[in-house]
């Protein structure tokens, strides 16, 4: 039986809009966010207070990402395309119109950024060429999410037309269709060691998938309202969702079960939707951002039987 102990450690202000966007340069120990007034803002996990902005964008900022090969961040400008800074000298240092839709997720594998797009596309871009190399299309509807397999073979995607579509990282075939959620797919991770697939979104529910047949284990009525996202621990052992429902929930990477609920009345938690949860590979805390304009650092402290504060 785990015993959970959550303790609120920072709550960032400064965005003056939704926050939607969220990512970490673990080896550096510094996170990054963006939100709807176009604001980018780094900020370093030692001392959380200081967030220092990057840039801001006529536009609002649904995605970021990191190249930590390059010391890149790509930050998905909506309606215009995308942005790329070199975090050495926190300057702009080429930028790309490729979709006038807006960018809802952004990944890098090896040479490639793949963006997620409102009409349905993923876009390739070549990062050595800092050119486009291939549009997939997906479908008629919004591609919200994309998930990279821990094994580097497969790649998931989470759509507005309700479901979850999987193609081979190599040749980009697809490889499953899976349809069971009932609204738009939001919230996409694999399992880092068993490679299993866990979907959630709209329908407030939470799908896991087989790792090797993709075939549907489980289905869990999760949260009251959307799922917006979901982020594993870097030892899979846990992970964590965060809802429209204005909670965040805590669960067993094993055997699914619901461990903790993270709450404004319990932990002081937001007060409105929250948009995106990070479990830091840095500082194993976790990292959230709602439309209530702040970031909030928590330390999740779990010891079983088996298990000590420290152990990842």
């Amino acid at each position: 039986m785990s015993n959970i102990q959550v303790n609120k450690l920072h709550t960032l202000t400064g965005h003056n809009d939704s926050i939607f966007a969220l990512a970490e340069w673990a080896a550096k120990g510094i996170f990054f966010t963006g939100s709807g007034d176009g604001m980018v803002v780094q900020w370093n996990q030692a001392n959380p207070k200081d967030g220092q902005l990057l840039a801001r964008l006529p536009h609002s900022v649904y995605a970021l990402e990191i190249d930590e090969k390059r010391g890149w961040l790509f930050a998905g400008h909506n309606y215009e395309g995308i942005h790329v800074i070199d975090l050495d000298t926190k300057k702009e240092i080429w930028s790309l119109k490729i979709s006038s839709a807006a960018i809802f997720d952004l990944q890098v594998k090896d040479n490639l950024l793949m963006v997620c797009t409102g009409d349905g596309l993923v876009i390739m871009v070549d990062i050595e060429a800092r050119a486009v190399s291939r549009h997939l299309k997906i479908g008629e509807k919004s591609v919200r999410v994309l998930a990279l397999h821990p094994n580097g073979e497969d790649f998931a995607i989470g759509m507005s037309d309700h479901t979850v579509k999987v193609f081979d990282s190599k040749d980009f075939k697809p490889k499953a269709h899976l349809v069971s959620h009932q609204n738009s797919v939001f919230a996409l991770g694999y399992h880092p060691q068993s490679g299993d697939l866990v979907s959630g979104g709209r329908d407030a529910h939470l799908k896991i998938w087989q790792a090797e047949t993709y075939e549907e284990k489980e289905s869990i009525a999760a949260h009251i309202f959307a799922i917006n996202y979901l982020s594993f621990r870097k030892d899979g052992r846990y992970f964590a969702t965060c809802s429209m429902d204005k909670s965040i929930k805590l669960w067993d990477g094993e055997s699914f079960r619901l461990l903790k609920v993270i709450d404004k009345a319990r932990h002081a938690g937001h007060g409105t939707s929250i948009n995106k949860v990070l479990w830091s590979k840095y500082s194993d805390h976790l990292i959230s951002v709602s439309d209530d304009r702040t970031v909030g650092i928590w330390d999740i402290n779990i010891s079983t039987k088996n298990e000590v504060r420290g152990t990842k």
